[in-house]
């Protein structure tokens, strides 16, 4: 016999329906924001367990990392292009935090990343922000603080100038676009710390790299990097 829990439940789904995230179906529990089917087609790596991976080789030889991955591969016109397109410019910030869980978790099943001490998002610029209303770098890293506990450290790196978008652009052209872009106003508070740097999306990594310096530079830091996807040049 259903209860009037269970009642008011089925009514309010019926009037409300709480759709998948991805393909919009029907959802039966209104908890999860994708159905079963899309998180099986969500186009994981294992980068998180496996040295030496992709993501690493970008940064070879550009910026001193301890480890680094990405959660996704980026498809277009596919699932997680969709997911992150709802994330950046459709306010859909529920969609990045679980798309955070779901890295944290890797994090956690992976032995490289075990005494990471803080997060930092990747810094928007302030007008680009303000636009926005939000940096989707810190909703992902809200997502993976739920499932790590791992601090998340804002407003310390900052954006001081504005860029042109990245999208059109080859590898020379971006590093140009971004090169000392970053600041970090209080070097102190990263001293000795091991950093997880955040972003959702990376193809060259010359933006993540120029603020990688600059967090590099200060005494006893080290770098570890985690994004949701990545995308083929």
């Amino acid at each position: 016999m259903l209860s009037i829990k269970d009642l008011l439940s089925d009514t309010f789904q019926l009037f409300y329906p709480h759709t998948c995230n991805g393909c919009g179906s029907d959802l039966l529990n209104k908890k999860n924001l994708l159905c079963l089917r899309c998180i099986s087609e969500l186009p994981y790596t294992d980068f998180a367990i496996h040295e030496n991976n992709l993501i690493e080789k970008i940064f070879r030889g550009r910026l001193s990392i301890k480890a680094a991955f990405s959660e996704f591969y980026f498809e277009k016109n596919e699932l997680i292009q969709h997911l992150i397109h709802q994330l950046k410019y459709n306010n859909n910030k529920e969609i990045g935090i679980y798309l955070g869980e779901i890295t944290g978790n890797s994090i956690l099943k992976s032995n490289r990343f075990g005494n990471i001490d803080i997060m930092i998002p990747l810094p928007l610029n302030v007008i680009k922000e303000f636009k926005r209303g939000y940096n989707q770098a810190e909703i992902i890293c809200r997502g993976i603080n739920n499932s790590t506990q791992i601090p998340v450290i804002i407003n310390n790196v900052i954006r001081y100038r504005a860029t042109e978008t990245q999208t059109r652009k080859h590898r020379s052209q971006r590093w140009e676009n971004v090169e000392s872009g970053f600041i970090v106003k209080d070097p102190s508070a990263l001293t000795g710390k091991h950093i997880l740097l955040v972003d959702d999306v990376i193809t060259t990594g010359a933006t993540i790299e120029a603020c990688g310096q600059e967090i590099i530079k200060i005494p006893g830091t080290s770098l570890s990097i985690a994004v949701l996807a990545h995308a083929s040049k």
